[in-house]
């Protein structure tokens, strides 16, 4: 059964694996698809770093709020990702939300969003959070089912400055 943890050195190949997947197929929320993975292979110990920065007890930059990167993963295998937002700020309640959920190219249509992002809300609930906010972009019907059957309703749909396409925004009660 897939779970969500912390980034690890542990699934460092897989998630290399899964990097290049996701440049190659040119999909992904932009975290994979922006990686420098020579720089990446190179040092993964300063990208795990990387990772953390936000976390509660990091001094956070201006505009910036705590989140958490986490990994889903089942047995050694890296299927995909979440950032979880501990707080919303302006931009955020806007466009991203409390999470954003990536899976791999070749994991994808196998039910792993729907887990990760069900985990994502047990971690919210655990952080105290009584609702959560998600986006997705109108045409992204597979992000607009797995947040549908995780409980969201739909605030409306609206035109982000910036954003080629419009956004729908969900909230899943906790």
């Amino acid at each position: 059964m897939p779970e969500l943890l912390r980034p690890s050195e542990r699934y460092k190949d897989s998630f290399l694996n899964a990097a290049r997947e996701a440049q190659e197929a040119g999909s992904g929320l932009g975290d994979t698809l922006a990686l420098n993975l020579p720089a990446v292979t190179a040092d993964f110990a300063a990208y795990l770093s990387s990772l953390r920065q936000y976390e509660p007890g990091q001094p956070l930059p201006e505009g910036y709020v705590h989140s958490e990167t986490l990994w889903l993963v089942e047995g050694g295998e890296y299927l995909g990702r979440v950032n979880l937002r501990h707080t919303l700020n302006t931009r955020l309640r806007e466009f991203g939300g409390h999470i954003g959920y990536e899976i791999r190219p070749s994991a994808r249509s196998r039910g792993h969003a729907t887990q990760a992002l069900h985990l994502a809300l047990e971690r919210a609930r655990d952080l105290g959070l009584d609702r959560v906010l998600l986006t997705c972009d109108v045409v992204n019907l597979g992000s607009r089912r797995v947040i549908e059957k995780g409980g969201g309703v739909l605030e409306g749909e609206f035109t982000v400055p910036g954003h080629a396409e419009p956004i729908r925004r969900y909230w899943i009660p906790l």
